[in-house]
């Protein structure tokens, strides 16, 4: 049987809480996935992709002490969403239709992750862009997304709206009676 293997560092408490200059919460208050994944925030470049950070903090990593494959797959794919649909200026309307990535490094324990975003092309239909998550210069994922554009819906009573659980109103909740 093995054992978990030891952070390759450990930080200090205040280097795991320390967040970037100019950064902000990123749907900090959701209780969707994005919101267990965090905290992630996000940091607006003029003229430019807005940029997704993370501190590494124990619960992202794995049982070898690095971070799970899975947090870095999404916060490629939420860079990625985000700076599409940023681009495009327009309500949320745009999902992952494809999305390969590959591990080229690796990260620590209190190490701060940025998802580096260029987009290559916004069609009618369609979006493409690649990106690199870094830790300073340092590459450690890159990948490419297509994202198709969608028409924005109201969500179902209940449903999610901006990160946010709605809350059913009572004349929604209450059961109706066929009328004849």
């Amino acid at each position: 049987m093995s054992t978990p293997a030891a952070p390759s560092h450990a930080p200090t408490s205040a280097a795991v809480q320390e967040v970037p200059a100019g950064f902000v919460p990123f749907h900090a208050d959701s209780d969707t996935f994005i919101g267990l994944c965090g905290p992630i925030y996000w940091k607006d470049v003029p003229g430019g992709t807005p940029i997704l950070g993370m501190r590494l903090q124990s619960p992202h990593m794995n049982l070898r002490g690095h971070p799970h494959g899975g947090l870095l797959v999404t916060l490629a794919d939420s860079g990625l969403g985000y700076a599409v649909n940023h681009v495009r200026g327009g309500p949320l309307a745009v999902v992952t239709a494809s999305l390969s990535t590959d591990f080229i490094g690796i990260a620590h324990l209190g190490d701060w992750i940025e998802c580096h975003v260029e987009i290559d092309r916004i069609g009618a239909r369609m979006a493409f862009a690649s990106c690199h998550l870094k830790v300073g210069e340092r590459k450690i994922l890159r990948a490419s997304g297509v994202f198709a554009i969608v028409k924005p819906v109201e969500p179902p009573v209940g449903g999610h709206v901006h990160g946010r659980l709605q809350d059913p109103s009572p004349e929604a909740a209450a059961p109706t009676t066929p009328t004849e």
